[in-house]
């Protein structure tokens, strides 16, 4: 009897668990989507990593919101306009405007999200991402004016982040901190958190008070899988939908296999190695050049990394300054007339086959960057330089990059917004220990400057590329290539298109009918 016994129990327990896995698997209404880690809070003015701000976007809508491109569109605002000078903004609020649990708003409560933001005691991690915001008033009912430090023709992209979206203040005020432990949560987006299984799931049901259309998908489950290969292994399974991630060993595989299933696409990102500016050998541009001229860098992007990225000659991504990258003249040189040069270029600064050059990569550990580091040593034996490695785990490898303990580093650039001047501004002079390189060039930072200044999209455009082509003529960075995201979608899921931010929101995603 105790024997049978226990096997019931068994038997109960693996039912309560195939229950249970069925209510987070796909199904006929219902999207599983896989991140790359567990969400780390639920109140959008206090988180910055990336899992938590993508179920954050789901549920929190402010003055505009991003479209299934990437593109900022009205939101919360039905329109909005722009001074002359580009420094005031005025935004024109949709009627009716209701939080989940039925409690109205108006154009009153953005000014005091605004505050709390600022407010020390919020301590938001992106609470500099608004610098540029002098000052959020409410003009009467209806209206909020955004009045800016320097134009800002990105300011819609820059709004629609949920740090800035409407939040149920009237129980932020209720019940502090605790407001976010409401199921389900009280929200001003198209969805809204019905359960949170910590290191399991996270469910999410249509919002039915959202000024919009219902969400075309009753129910989205956000689960978190930090392994890249389980996450893969998953959706082969059909036991989710959408994946934030996979293993780059598994690209061609997964092409020649699974053809339409992996998303290689171009990102807000360049991979690059800075060079330390301050001291010799890196403090001489012939020799930092004479180096660029010599790595290969179609070669790397697709032999060493071969995910899909694009060779980069610059800094900046060609899709945010209008289509059109910066190239040192050289570039498309043939390697043998490159490597003459470079040689050249290290003779007239004292190095040759007599006093080689010899210096040390340094990266964090990785084996991509290992691979990229062992790579470049060898495109410079021809030039009779000596390149040693040093790897150290990634808090020390940037602390070093900090402190200005290198010679030549691993380093690149994710941006926050897709705007030019994000990756620019990282390389002035003010940016301090930022501005890893040591790069200090006052016409670099003057151009900058200007085009953040200037509020004509064409022209802003123009000079972010001359500080783009200034930056590159200098080469204070080696730039390799652009990043791109990798992504797995399911051939059951309609809605989702590419794009450089990466950003796809639940609300655009439907389930073919096929």
């Amino acid at each position: 009897m105790r024997l049978l016994a226990f096997l019931g129990f068994i038997l109960l327990l693996a039912g309560c668990g195939s229950r249970d896995n069925a209510d987070t698997m796909p199904g006929s209404d219902q999207i599983v989507r896989l991140s790359d880690s567990e969400i780390k809070g639920l109140d959008p003015q206090k988180i910055s990593d990336l899992s938590s701000l993508r179920v954050a976007s789901d549920q929190f809508e402010g003055l505009t919101r991003l479209n299934a491109a990437g593109d900022a569109e009205p939101g919360l605002a039905e329109s909005w306009n722009v001074s002359e000078d580009g420094l005031q903004w005025s935004f024109q609020l949709r009627g009716g405007l209701r939080f989940s649990d039925g409690t109205g708003f108006n154009a009153a409560i953005f000014p005091r999200i605004w505050d709390r933001l600022q407010a020390p005691e919020t301590a938001s991690p992106t609470k500099a991402l608004f610098d540029n915001i002098t000052a959020l008033v409410a003009d009467g009912d209806s209206t909020v004016i955004v009045t800016l430090r320097a134009p800002a023709p990105s300011l819609p992209v820059l709004l629609a982040h949920p740090a800035i979206a409407a939040l149920p203040l009237h129980l932020v005020e209720q019940k502090g901190d605790k407001w976010t432990s409401e199921r389900p949560m009280v929200t001003s987006g198209p969805y809204q958190l019905a359960t949170w299984k910590l290191n399991d799931h996270a469910r999410m049901i249509r919002n039915p008070e959202w000024h919009d259309e219902p969400a075309p998908t009753a129910n989205i489950i956000w689960k978190p899988m930090d392994d890249s290969l389980s996450a893969m292994r998953l959706i082969l399974a059909g036991g989710a939908d959408i994946a934030a991630d996979y293993p780059a060993s598994r690209h061609h595989w997964l092409n020649e296999n699974h053809p339409g299933l992996a998303r290689s696409i171009p990102y807000l990102g360049s991979y690059y190695f800075a060079f330390n500016t301050r001291k010799a050998p890196f403090d001489d541009s012939r020799v930092r050049t004479a180096l660029s001229m010599a790595v290969e860098r179609a070669w790397i992007a697709d032999k060493v990394i071969g995910i899909g990225n694009l060779p980069a000659w610059n800094l900046l991504p060609a899709d945010l300054t209008g289509g059109v990258s910066a190239k040192p003249v050289w570039a498309d040189w043939p390697r043998e007339r490159r490597l003459a040069t470079a040689r050249t270029l290290l003779e007239a600064a004292g190095y040759n086959s007599t006093n080689p050059l010899k210096f040390e990569i340094r990266f964090n550990s990785s084996a991509e960057h290992r691979r990229v580091s062992v790579a470049m040593a060898a495109m410079w034996k021809p030039l009779n330089v000596q390149a040693s490695l040093f790897n150290s785990e990634a808090a020390l490898h940037f602390a070093a990059l900090r402190s200005h303990d290198y010679t030549l580093a691993r380093s690149g650039w994710i941006a926050d917004l897709p705007i030019a001047e994000n990756f620019l501004t990282v390389h002035q002079a003010a940016n301090g220990t930022g501005n890893y390189s040591g790069y200090d060039n006052p016409a670099y930072d003057a151009i900058v400057a200007q085009a953040i200044r200037t509020a004509n999209p064409d022209e802003r455009n123009a000079l972010m590329r001359r500080a783009d082509e200034i930056l590159i003529g200098d080469m204070p960075i080696l730039p390799l290539y652009f990043y791109v995201t990798r992504s797995l979608v399911s051939e059951r899921i309609e809605g989702w298109q590419d794009n450089i931010s990466n950003v796809h929101p639940s609300r655009t995603l439907r389930i073919s009918k096929k």
